[in-house]
């Protein structure tokens, strides 16, 4: 009998840290729950719901024209991210994904960054792209991979990813599904050398194990 009741025991704790394991963006407990983004008064991790008799079918739609390509000199690195997440479509609030279309330049990059709070399914619709992730520490091992028209690569949750353009002289264009409404993105040299109020130079200069003037320069 103490055995069975020392089984018991043991499943139930694998079924705790199983549902733990596999927690994410909570379920939903109704067909949807359309955010109401203009919603100050309700503080939820989320947004709050609108009212269902409020909702309709234009809080699921957005005229994205994904299919039209984007401007990508806009920034230095020369790609352009079209994010159509909650934030977009209310709809999406606790379903749990958005999607997104990447323009690559040629030789465009999409620098290395992380969705802190989302997996990340990439797909290339035209071009040729190298891509990779790092793991965590302390291995922070690189997988990379070349992908071509059509080809799949996954970038887990929470870690360092990138995008690059292999080719000199034509553009590519990728697109993403990604496991959350509002997934996120830190851009690292963004976050590193561009944070307001700036991280202090001795700090960043220690971590890099550089002279500070170089830090000076990155910063600005």
């Amino acid at each position: 009998m103490a055995s069975f009741i020392s089984f018991l025991l043991l499943a139930a704790l694998i079924g705790m840290a199983s549902w733990q394991a596999i927690a994410a963006e909570p379920s939903p407990l109704q067909d949807f729950c359309v955010a109401d983004l203009n919603s100050a008064a309700v503080r939820v991790n989320g947004f709050a719901c609108k009212n269902p008799t409020n909702v309709s079918a234009d809080d699921f739609f957005k005229a994205a024209m994904l299919d039209k390509p984007r401007d990508t000199v806009v920034n230095k690195v020369g790609s352009n991210i079209t994010m159509i997440n909650v934030m977009e479509i209310p709809g999406l609030n606790t379903l749990g994904i958005s999607i997104v279309r990447v323009d690559y330049a040629p030789l465009g990059l999409n620098p290395p960054h992380t969705h802190p709070r989302a997996t990340e399914i990439f797909t290339v619709l035209e071009g040729t792209l190298y891509v990779g992730f790092v793991t965590s520490n302390p291995d922070n091992k690189l997988f990379s991979k070349v992908l071509n028209k059509g080809d799949v690569f996954v970038f887990p949750k929470g870690l360092i990813h990138f995008q690059f353009n292999l080719d000199p002289h034509k553009p590519a264009v990728a697109t993403s599904a990604i496991s959350s409404q509002n997934p996120g993105i830190i851009t690292i040299a963004n976050a590193v050398f561009r944070s307001n109020p700036p991280i202090s130079d001795d700090i960043l200069a220690k971590a890099f194990q550089v002279d500070k003037k170089i830090i000076d320069l990155l910063q600005a």
